[in-house]
């Protein structure tokens, strides 16, 4: 999509830039970030949100059912019990310092160069947040990586004879999501664990992990797609993998996107310390703000009835003393 760099930029540079993102990069931004992401493809999305709440009914009690001992039998009550699971939708926002001197120029086209940034920023913060609830905001659901470790939903690698027993074998991870009466929808992993997938066959000898020869066509895992996080998302003193099923962790986008210059802020990195003072830089700074509601429905299963979990973790080998 062509831009033009000049109009672009003399708006951007409005003092009192509070507005909506052109429609164009906002429908942009709002369809890649889910991309951007590796966790978001594997979860269940949601229609956009039209207000701050969405709600989602699940079951929280399951039905029966019971054989009739004659035609004068009396017929017996079943009762089914939902609940009610709501999502919020929280704000995410992500700033990017640009010098005045590259806005001057009219041949910078500030949304070819600024919208993979954002893209990738949001992206790399929802994974964070969901997976190890960093800077999570309160109305999200518990980490994944937290809640499968409460759950004793984890295995240590190198438990097992090799790293397939520890994710497929009866101990393995996969295992512990069956075992709750969930079916393990998908994978996420460090980039880490691809070399360690490649060669694992199973008891007959067949490859279990098959590699992605396109774009359309995921690798996968025991015939489950996979996805590796090569932007540091994992926090791999805590997992290496997470397997579930991911289409009980939903999520909803609010389908619009705000935008902010700054132009006397002063940009901290997450430790306190100064990036950038922008005034004394010459620097102005593009913050932009999306919406989105997360949440995990844990419906009951005949198994655990809600007291299971659908995650489960490999957690990295402990440091010997």
């Amino acid at each position: 999509m062509a831009v033009n760099a000049a109009t672009d930029a003399k708006a951007i540079l409005r003092t009192n830039a509070e507005a909506l993102i052109p429609v164009e990069i906002s429908n942009e931004i709002i369809k890649e970030v889910p991309q951007a992401s590796k966790l978001l493809p594997l979860m269940k999305r949601l229609p956009n949100m039209s207000a701050s709440q969405k709600t989602i009914p699940i079951t929280n009690a399951l039905a029966s059912a019971y054989f009739l001992n004659g035609e004068t039998d009396s017929k017996k009550t079943s009762n089914a019990e939902w609940k009610k699971l709501t999502l919020t939708a929280e704000e995410l926002a992500v700033i990017i310092p640009i010098p005045e001197a590259t806005l001057a120029d009219s041949a910078f086209n500030i949304w070819g160069e600024v919208k993979p940034q954002i893209v990738e920023a949001l992206g790399i913060a929802i994974d964070q947040a969901i997976l190890f609830g960093t800077n999570k905001p309160s109305s999200w659901p518990e980490a994944i990586v937290t809640q499968a470790a409460a759950k004793s939903h984890s295995v240590e690698i190198g438990t097992g004879v090799d790293v397939a027993s520890d994710i497929i074998g009866e101990e393995g991870i996969m295992a512990k999501v069956e075992a709750d009466g969930y079916r393990v929808t998908g994978f996420i992993a460090d980039t880490i664990m691809e070399p360690k997938l490649r060669d694992l066959r199973d008891k007959n000898n067949n490859p279990i992990y098959v590699p992605a020869l396109t774009d359309q066509v995921p690798d996968s895992l025991v015939g489950r797609r996979i996805a590796y996080d090569n932007t540091s998302t994992f926090d791999t003193e805590k997992a290496l993998m997470v397997c579930g099923d991911f289409s009980k962790a939903v999520y909803s986008i609010r389908q619009d996107i705000t935008y902010k210059v700054l132009t006397e802020a002063i940009i901290q990195n997450t430790d306190g310390s100064i990036a950038y003072n922008l005034a004394q830089q010459d620097m102005v700074a593009l913050r932009c703000v999306m919406r989105l509601g997360v949440q995990i429905a844990i419906p009951a299963t005949r198994r655990k009835g809600v007291n299971g979990y659908p995650f489960a973790v490999l957690t990295p080998e402990k440091a010997s003393a």
